[in-house]
């Protein structure tokens, strides 16, 4: 054992210096990450009416991205775990951040409907490497706060696209928006170049294949639930935009700040729930008991609140909405150590592109479905209701199918070190 791998098995209180670097790095990826995917949304009112969108070929547009980052997130676990992941993941970035440059000069439908392939191609790559890096460089009893902190970026993401981007958009259009995001957006690669992790001398090659990550019981559960707490948040992100200034008639300023104070709200409890975890685990609790426990509590609450939004005055309404927020971010910051923590470094590339197909098929269904609903019944109510029960549905994944949270033992014969 050389004394890198002995270094990387003491327990450390801190994160690493170049770790905390490009942990912050990839923070902001997070962050222009959902900037990129949710500004559709943002601009779905505008755009609906420049376009003659129906709803339905709105919903088409909003869940679009999904069908490309679903369908490639196997292939973007298997490079991850073969090549060099900080290269991958700047080949994704770049094109996901062209993608959304280019978006500002389509029109018509079906160039949108390219761009928007296009993007979920890009940013496939995003939670494979992720999860790669941290699972092979981030200490164990610190992958709360790390996970949590790509967890704000997550949400903070949005909240910058709605406050900033709806703001900008309402006051300059949707397109120079786009250009101008873009465009600047790839200068993130100049410092992603400068301090990217080095690939380590004793680098495995994970020999384990997609069919052993299958026989997992786990691994069926975690994709599982992945998908009902990315329907929720997948929802909010395509059509809460749409569904403050249509259903509830708020402006487009007004829609921004609430949409905003929202996401925020998602990402401080994100970064609270993530240190109280290690702080939970430091002290001697189980990684099962903090872990599942932060996120059974979290997807419960935010499904019933969320059921409590659409039914309320429109005062009661904004503080259900927030309440669902603020107990999403407690599942957020704990969904990844999950698996980081099972996979572990050889299958961690893999198993999140499994979890990660699973889990965003709900952003091909979640817009689509409601866009469907809204057709159908002229509200948001039922849209809603679906929602809070896939998300109760959710907590009862986390609490009965997916197994201990530990590192699961692949056999010898599996791993070519």
């Amino acid at each position: 054992m050389s004394q890198t791998t002995i270094e990387r098995d003491v327990v450390q209180t801190r994160l690493p210096r170049a770790l905390k670097i490009v942990l912050g790095l990839l923070w902001f990826s997070a962050f222009i990450n959902y900037v990129d995917r949710g500004n559709l949304s943002i601009a779905a009112p505008l755009l609906k009416d420049e376009l003659g969108l129906s709803a339905s070929q709105l919903g088409i547009l909003l869940s679009s991205f999904f069908w490309t980052y679903s369908s490639f997130q196997l292939i973007a676990g298997w490079a991850v775990d073969r090549f060099d992941v900080s290269v991958v993941m700047a080949a994704g970035f770049f094109i996901w951040s062209a993608a959304t440059a280019a978006t500002g000069l389509m029109h018509g439908f079906a160039a949108l409907l390219m761009m928007r392939l296009v993007l979920g191609m890009g940013e496939s790559v995003a939670y494979p490497s992720y999860s790669k890096i941290l699972a092979s460089d981030c200490p164990e009893e610190r992958k709360g706060i790390a996970n949590a902190v790509l967890a704000s970026g997550l949400s903070l993401g949005p909240a910058f696209g709605i406050l900033a981007g709806g703001i900008l958009i309402g006051k300059f259009g949707w397109r120079h928006y786009f250009i101008i995001l873009g465009l600047a957006s790839t200068l993130w690669l100049v410092p992603w170049w400068r301090f990217k992790l080095k690939p380590r001398a004793e680098k495995s090659r994970a020999k384990l294949g997609y069919r052993e990550i299958l026989k997992q019981r786990s691994a069926w559960g975690t994709c599982a639930a992945l998908f009902c707490g990315n329907y929720m948040m997948y929802f909010l992100l395509t059509w809460l935009p749409y569904y403050l200034v249509r259903e509830r008639h708020y402006t487009m300023t007004q829609m921004a700040k609430i949409g905003g104070l929202a996401y925020i709200l998602t990402a401080t409890t994100a970064l609270i729930s993530g240190w109280a975890a290690d702080k939970f685990m430091a002290a001697g609790k189980s990684a099962t008991l903090v872990r599942k426990g932060f996120l059974i509590a979290g997807m419960a609450g935010a499904g019933a609140f969320l059921v409590l939004c659409v039914a309320a005055n429109p005062k009661f309404s904004i503080l259900m909405l927030m309440a669902a927020s603020a107990s999403l971010g407690m599942a957020t910051a704990n969904w990844w150590p999950v698996t980081q923590t099972m996979a572990g470094p050889h299958a961690a590339g893999r198993w999140v592109g499994v979890q990660n197909l699973s889990g965003n098929l709900s952003g091909v269904v979640a817009p689509a479905v409601t866009g469907f609903v809204v057709d159908r019944t002229g509200e948001f109510y039922w849209a809603f209701v679906v929602v809070g029960v896939v998300a109760l549905l959710g907590s009862l994944v986390w609490m009965f199918w997916v197994g201990p949270v530990e590192p699961v033992q692949w056999e010898e014969a599996e791993i070519k070190a």
